[in-house]
């Protein structure tokens, strides 16, 4: 955040609801008269009852919460970051990327450093406690409850709070509550999954371009991630499907009915929560980028959930939910169709140790030092 202070006229923070984005940004504020918060009304009528003038008697840091609520802005500092002698800095905070993303794209190309925050990562709680920030997933409401029923009920309400209020502001593709709940559901139950819009579309009695919509914003929420699948002029007969997961484990949960770690090992969804959680952490904790992350198979069965792009070359990963995992003739196939220079086996253990010179085994406990992850990151908006 510094660092974009010091170089940007704007930085833009990004990341869903209830993570920590206006704890983090609101100490920066020159004054209480800096601070916007577009949630409230007295706030945005200080913005709009002076069509924004308010903003160029303002010196030093400014910051402007849940911008998604004012699109018009953006147009607005541009005009103030193109005048050379304002040396004022703009922190932007938006919990929905859709809205923001167009109007900062074109507004302020080459103004913005962009930045994200999702939940809490093992780098930032500890390796030790991953079982907690699996079962109970990053939001921190979730996390630190002392009682694991009083944390799904903040899970509850929150992903409540999200599908019947904020959601809906969002798209002209109106969904009953019902339908969209069973939606949200229905992408649980496919975690992990190759993805069929199609399928999708008739159990819910709706279009398939609904479907898609509906995707994107769940996307555009920080709710879903989507891994597109990697094909490279391969001859082989390549699954084009992308795989969806839940981007946080512990609202997963919550939709499975999933309530403690005795009811996740033995949930039929076991294994996929595992994967989406590996996938999770270490796309957060090496701040990869999302288009240097697919997922790769073939109709053969040969697969790998996880490939990397690299300066050096691909790396695989695979997350097995076991507790000696060993090579498989996927993997084998795996590294000769995609010349992976390293594949790594992330499990739920503490010890590593190598197969071959290409395949290794990494305890989840030791994520946070793996090598050889140096993916170019992304910078301005």
């Amino acid at each position: 955040m510094r660092e974009g202070l010091a170089h940007w006229p704007v930085t833009l923070l990004f990341g869903p609801r209830q993570v920590g984005k206006t704890t983090l940004v609101e100490g920066f504020a020159t004054s209480p008269n800096h601070y916007f918060d577009l949630h409230q009304a007295v706030d945005r009528a200080r913005l709009e009852e002076s069509n924004f003038r308010i903003l160029d008697g303002l010196d030093g840091i400014v910051v402007i919460d849940e911008v998604q609520e004012m699109p018009a802005l953006f147009q607005k500092l541009r005009v103030l970051t193109d005048r050379r002698e304002n040396a004022t800095r703009f922190i932007l905070t938006g919990s929905v990327s859709p809205r923001i993303s167009d109007a900062s794209a074109e507004s302020l190309t080459g103004r913005a450093r962009r930045l994200s925050l999702g939940g809490f990562t093992l780098e930032e709680i500890g390796p030790e406690n991953w079982e907690r920030l699996w079962v109970r997933g990053g939001y921190p409401a979730a996390y630190t409850k002392e009682l694991e029923e009083v944390s799904m009920e903040v899970r509850q309400h929150y992903i409540s709070d999200v599908l019947t209020r904020d959601l809906p502001a969002l798209t002209d593709f109106k969904l009953t509550n019902e339908q969209i709940f069973r939606f949200f559901r229905l992408l649980a139950h496919h975690h992990g999954q190759y993805w069929n819009h199609s399928e999708v579309a008739g159990d819910l009695g709706v279009n398939s371009r609904t479907v898609q919509r509906y995707v994107e914003l769940f996307k555009g929420m920080y709710l879903v991630r989507e891994l597109p699948p990697y094909f490279e002029n391969m001859g082989k007969r390549l699954r084009k499907a992308p795989k969806l997961y839940i981007r946080d484990t512990g609202l997963l949960h919550a939709l499975l009915h999933v309530r403690d770690r005795a009811g996740l090992y033995g949930a039929r969804q076991f294994g996929a929560s595992w994967e989406g959680f590996g996938i999770e952490q270490l796309l957060s904790i090496f701040k990869i980028p999302e288009e240097h992350a697919f997922t790769w198979s073939v109709q053969s069965g040969a697969e790998v959930d996880l490939v990397l792009t690299q300066p050096e070359g691909l790396v695989g990963v695979e997350f097995k939910a076991s507790n000696a995992p060993r090579r498989t003739r996927s993997m084998t196939a795996a590294i000769e169709a995609l010349k992976l220079r390293k594949l790594y086996i992330i499990y739920p253990g503490e010890k590593d140790y190598p197969i071959d010179e290409v395949i290794q085994v990494v305890g989840i406990v030791n994520l946070t030092r793996l090598e050889s992850l140096t993916t170019p990151q992304k910078g301005t908006a």
